[in-house]
């Protein structure tokens, strides 16, 4: 583990990171571990931005847990397994940044917001806006990918399983809200009262877009999976057009605009 970036809590880093959960909520148990050690992570402890992304997706995962509880999924194997798929990637990107020489390169979208936690420049809601362009427009293609290919079906649009991956836009949309106000100061919060429901509603939408486009990627990627080349080749592609992204987002221009 490198040791300038999680310093005293490299151990209990390590220790997580030495598996994948094999379940909802198992994930579920990981993030809320994974919250409480970055918590400890020097120089900015709390602060720091990668802190802002999980709790988003401890959030998130949290939800679909509730809703896989309550029956509501038509096809809840596809998306237990998504969502274990999906955790994986993050997970991977973290033993990547900070792993051994052994691992594999961490993806440039995800460097992009792991290199700033040792700060001082760590505004919550860039850094969760980063965290989930990065999960979502590059990670999550490929985790649907992988998906579909477990399970012997193929990723076709108004099948149970399409139902089911829009399902999570309205777990977002119901999240949303609270989210990004608790990353607000207290003059933002004025701006937003001022603005009414309208910035819930395009964050909600830009959501929504962004995981159409992921199903989209995903399908582009079904169709080149026994290409080595070709999926190496759509892995770089998406990976730096999110990369592009996140330093916008995580940009003065991008926090401004936010």
């Amino acid at each position: 583990m490198n040791q300038s970036v999680w310093g005293p809590v490299q151990r209990e880093m390590s220790d997580l990171l030495q598996g994948h959960p094999d379940d909802v909520p198992a994930v579920v148990e990981q993030l809320k571990e994974l919250q409480g050690i970055l918590g400890h992570v020097p120089p900015l402890l709390r602060g720091n931005p990668l802190c802002d992304f999980n709790q988003l997706y401890l959030t998130i995962t949290e939800g679909v847990l509730e809703r896989l509880y309550a029956g509501e999924f038509k096809d809840p194997a596809f998306l237990s397994r998504l969502d274990v798929e999906f955790a994986a990637r993050y997970f991977d990107a973290l033993r990547a940044w900070a792993g051994a020489d052994a691992s594999p390169r961490c993806p440039e979208v995800w460097a992009c917001l792991f290199q700033r936690i040792p700060g001082p420049d760590c505004r919550p809601l860039p850094s969760a806006c980063a965290g989930v362009n990065a999960h979502i427009n590059y990670d999550l293609p490929f985790a649907l990918v992988t998906t579909f290919d477990h399970l012997g079906t193929d990723p076709i649009d108004d099948s149970d399983q399409h139902h089911d991956y829009l399902e999570i836009n309205e777990i977002f949309a119901d999240a949303i809200p609270g989210l990004r106000r608790g990353y607000l100061e207290k003059w933002q919060l004025l701006i937003d009262t001022m603005n009414g429901c309208l910035d819930d509603w395009w964050q909600g939408e830009a959501v929504e877009y962004t995981r159409n486009v992921a199903w989209r990627n995903a399908q582009k990627l079904w169709g080149v999976r026994h290409d080595m080349t070709a999926t190496d080749r759509e892995r770089a592609g998406l990976d730096k057009t999110a990369a592009g992204l996140s330093r916008l987002l995580l940009s003065p221009l991008g926090s401004f605009l936010q």
